[in-house]
């Protein structure tokens, strides 16, 4: 199974914009049995994406609590079950730095989505800083080992999306070789049967290079995938690559 996953972020600005992009998304989108497609627009648009998108696609949320009640501002786990989301990102590197995110917030936040029913998203990744002192896979080691502490793997439905800080939004993409050998790391110390996916920067141009040659079982698409052609462009190129003899991410 492939993963394609849409991050909206705090994008667009009004639902006449939302239901522009989510019309585009249903004349082109059809439902795949080999690929999963997940859209996650700010909670606000939820609706509205169900009612556009219908089955065509899954529903994710951007971000969650691990609790109800007395939170202003923020949005359970239930409640995104509840509104028909069946995954949730959690420890974006933006919630990380500009919300000052820790990984035991995010482990919180992982054991709860899955309490709840939802596969959690688990975004980690080196800054430019980190990634010139060498110490990529250090950092993604730690924020994996922190983020999924006390989750077993081996029975729950977990995603990790690798993600390098400095290449998100920048259009500046990691490279495939650099990419794929994170990719191997991440596989190897947690479990190969675990779906890893790849974002930053992600367009049309080099989406199947990360799938097909990274070995990446799919893609977290920020900016690019509020543009409907683009996004179908990068969902065409990922759905033409053939099943490799492994089967990874179930």
């Amino acid at each position: 199974m492939k993963y394609l996953v849409a991050n909206w972020k705090c994008n667009p600005e009004s639902i006449a914009a939302a239901k522009k992009i989510l019309s585009g998304y249903a004349k082109k989108i059809k439902k795949s049995k080999s690929t999963a497609m997940v859209v996650c627009p700010p909670f606000c648009y939820l609706q509205n994406a169900k009612e556009i998108l219908k089955s065509r696609t899954a529903f994710g949320g951007q971000n969650c609590h691990w609790q109800s009640g007395a939170f202003t501002g923020e949005i359970s786990t239930a409640q995104l079950k509840n509104v028909g989301c069946s995954y949730v990102i959690a420890g974006h590197s933006e919630r990380r730095f500009n919300f000052g995110e820790a990984d035991q917030i995010i482990n919180k936040k992982i054991k709860t989505a899955i309490a709840t029913g939802l596969t959690p998203i688990l975004c980690v990744g080196e800054t430019r800083e980190q990634r010139i002192d060498g110490k990529i896979t250090e950092i993604v080691e730690a924020q994996i080992k922190e983020g999924l502490k006390d989750v077993d793997v081996t029975t729950t439905p977990i995603i990790i999306a690798y993600e390098p800080v400095w290449a998100i939004g920048t259009g500046q993409a990691c490279g495939v070789d650099e990419a794929k050998f994170v990719r191997e790391f991440i596989s190897n110390a947690i479990s190969d049967k675990i779906a890893v996916l790849y974002g930053g920067s992600v367009n049309a141009q080099n989406a199947a290079a990360y799938v097909k040659d990274a070995g990446f079982d799919g893609l977290l698409v920020g900016t690019t995938s509020l543009d409907p052609e683009e996004f179908f462009e990068i969902i065409s190129a990922v759905a033409a690559i053939k099943p490799k003899s492994k089967i990874t991410g179930q």
